[in-house]
């Protein structure tokens, strides 16, 4: 495969194409889920194909095929030649690419145990286990448990002379109980909401979950919500757990750096930025406290990977400084804009995908507080755990989380009143400026994000984001209906 993804590019070459890359990709993907103790599903996909981008008289062609013959390698370079040469009649301007190095490597993702080679029922009694423990209480209607597993092999091949090997394995579970009185119905995850938690590792990451160790308090945490008080209306101190600011930055920092949607690339479908151009090393985005990174080389984060679908390598940027705001996410095509080389952002979900910018390992970097000292520190405010659901403007300025829990802070101590329905609102800036405490690496955990959507037609990453519990001063928080 690697002498016909050569063969190809050379093709191209002789054909006149300015630059071409190729990226050969198969996936192997394995699903299960149960509920309330039976196997809901339990699939097992993989499949595999190339795509072909060519950059002609200073536009971009594309094309990708699942065929893989030689005679389908030439067909598919001669239709990405021809569609560049018909985008290049349209153009408004030449596409120029930043330079890059020529890497010939091969990149293996760490891993300990293939979970693609533990049976099928093995994980199968985990997960059914672990929904039989949240189902001891009548009250618990509905228990779920899931996992997740990934293998991705790529072969990268560019004129420029990079020859690229990656095979990256990925692994998550979670489990939710769902508890219901009258007309209520209330919700507890583990170990994060919205499908657990993954990691680029084995199996051994669902070992280390701890699955069965978790189940019983997140059955009595769901039921204890049925007959909590609703989060009171008012302005006060919020720590935010580590799994929700995850979210956080995601939403409110992530998005709003990719550089293509900031230059109006992606704009009808995900929005713009209020993190334009004029705001680079100007926007007092946070207060001191605030450091953020972009990351792709955190071992066994789901954001992870050898090098980007560019052939970039994976590297760390600064993104926020000392609450400063210092750096985008950027592509070989958007950086000469910035006056500088791609930082390694650019991935596509599959093989007949066109590769987009996005996020990596957006981290939240550990400062250097305890989180029982912040509490202790804390006269009245709110501990905010799980996301329950969220929403953001298209300019990623005006935010509104909702929450899973929240437990009352009173006098530098929790009380052990829980609130239900949780709902704190901000506007980016503003409220990253309220931070004065973000807590130490003793904290701070890596959440996986695997369904991140973006681009037209809709593509879903896998990223992350690691964070710690992290202090902000008045914040509006309430109740959702």
């Amino acid at each position: 495969m690697k002498e016909q993804l050569k063969e190809t590019i050379q093709y191209l070459k002789k054909k006149g194409a300015s630059y071409a890359d190729i990226r050969r990709t198969q996936r192997l993907s394995q699903n299960i889920k149960v509920k309330n103790g039976n196997v809901e599903a339990l699939s097992q996909n993989e499949d595999a194909g190339f795509g072909i981008r060519v950059l002609h008289n200073g536009a971009w062609g594309f094309a990708a095929s699942s065929i893989l013959t030689p005679a389908e390698f030439k067909r598919i370079a001669n239709l990405a030649l021809e569609i560049a040469k018909a985008s290049a009649t349209t153009k408004k301007n030449e596409v120029v690419l930043a330079e890059n190095e020529v890497y010939k490597d091969k990149y293996i993702s760490k891993f300990r145990i293939d979970p693609f080679a533990v049976p099928v029922n093995q994980k199968l009694d985990l997960l059914i286990r672990s929904t039989e423990i949240l189902m001891k209480h009548p009250k618990i209607k509905v228990a779920e448990a899931s996992m997740d597993f990934f293998k991705t092999e790529k072969i990268f091949a560019n004129t420029d002379g990079s020859l690229i090997e990656q095979s990256i394995i990925e692994s998550g579970a979670g489990a939710m109980a769902v508890a219901v009185e009258g007309t209520d119905a209330q919700w507890r995850n583990y170990p994060n909401s919205h499908g657990g938690n993954l990691g680029t590792m084995g199996y051994e990451f669902i070992e280390e979950l701890k699955l069965l160790d978790n189940m019983e308090r997140v059955r009595e945490e769901a039921i204890a919500l049925l007959s909590a008080e609703p989060c009171p209306s008012l302005e006060t101190t919020v720590i935010i757990s580590s799994e929700q600011m995850a979210l956080q930055v995601h939403e409110s920092c992530g998005h709003p750096i990719e550089l293509d949607r900031v230059l109006g690339t992606e704009i009808s479908l995900a929005g713009g930025s209020f993190m334009t151009l004029d705001k680079l090393r100007k926007l007092r985005y946070g207060s001191s406290k605030v450091n953020i990174t972009a990351d792709a080389t955190v071992e066994g984060a789901l954001g992870t990977f050898g090098y980007d679908d560019e052939g970039v390598k994976a590297q760390r940027t600064d993104i926020i400084k000392e609450g400063l705001f210092v750096g985008y996410l950027t592509s070989r095509e958007t950086a000469p804009v910035l006056g500088q080389k791609s930082n390694g952002t650019m991935r596509a979900d599959g093989w007949n995908r066109i590769p987009l910018i996005r996020m990596t390992n957006i981290n939240l970097e550990p400062g250097d507080a305890n989180l029982e000292d912040l509490i202790a520190d804390t006269k009245d405010g709110i501990l905010l755990g799980s996301n329950k659901s969220w929403s953001i403007d298209d300019k990623r300025l005006n935010f509104q989380f909702g929450l899973e829990i929240a437990w009352e802070i009173k006098d530098g101590r929790l009380t052990g009143k829980v609130y239900k329905n949780p709902i704190y609102t901000g506007i980016t800036p503003e409220f990253w400026n309220k931070c004065d405490a973000v807590c130490n690496r003793n904290y701070w955990k890596v959440w996986g994000v695997p369904n991140c959507g973006k681009g037209e037609p809709i593509q879903t990453m896998h990223v992350a984001h690691g964070t710690s519990p992290a202090r902000f001063h008045k914040v509006q928080v309430g109740v959702s209906k």
